[in-house]
């Protein structure tokens, strides 16, 4: 469609152009989208793990032995789940000074009712 020839009698054709255009961007934001839903479908190695987490191969044998890193086992071959690492360390997250400030207090009052 050209801009430079735009009339109030083009009006309609203009509209079901910006229409298609939209839809098409659209699909094609949905089709990006996917990807991203099949990541749990690949597990992933203990090197890939360790670049993940920044951490070295024995320490992920130890949280693995101690079942503390989510994991999976066939026969002597070890498989992680990106999604699962990634939720495993945001769980770690530690709590700030502030955010201990308003639970506690949060939970003396609370413990007064």
């Amino acid at each position: 469609m050209n801009e430079n020839a735009m009339s109030f009698d083009k009006l309609p054709e203009a509209v079901s152009f910006l229409i298609s255009e939209v839809s098409e961007l659209k699909s094609m934001l949905g089709a990006a989208q996917k990807p991203n839903e099949n990541k749990r479908r690949l597990p992933i190695g203990i090197d890939e793990v360790c670049v993940l987490t920044a951490k070295a191969k024995p320490t992920i044998y130890a949280l693995v032995r101690k079942r503390i890193i989510p994991c999976y086992k066939s026969s002597k071959k070890l498989y992680f789940y990106e999604d699962e690492i990634i939720a495993w360390i945001e769980g770690g997250k530690r709590k700030t000074g502030s955010e201990i400030k308003a639970e506690a207090e949060n939970y003396s009052q609370n413990k007064r009712r």
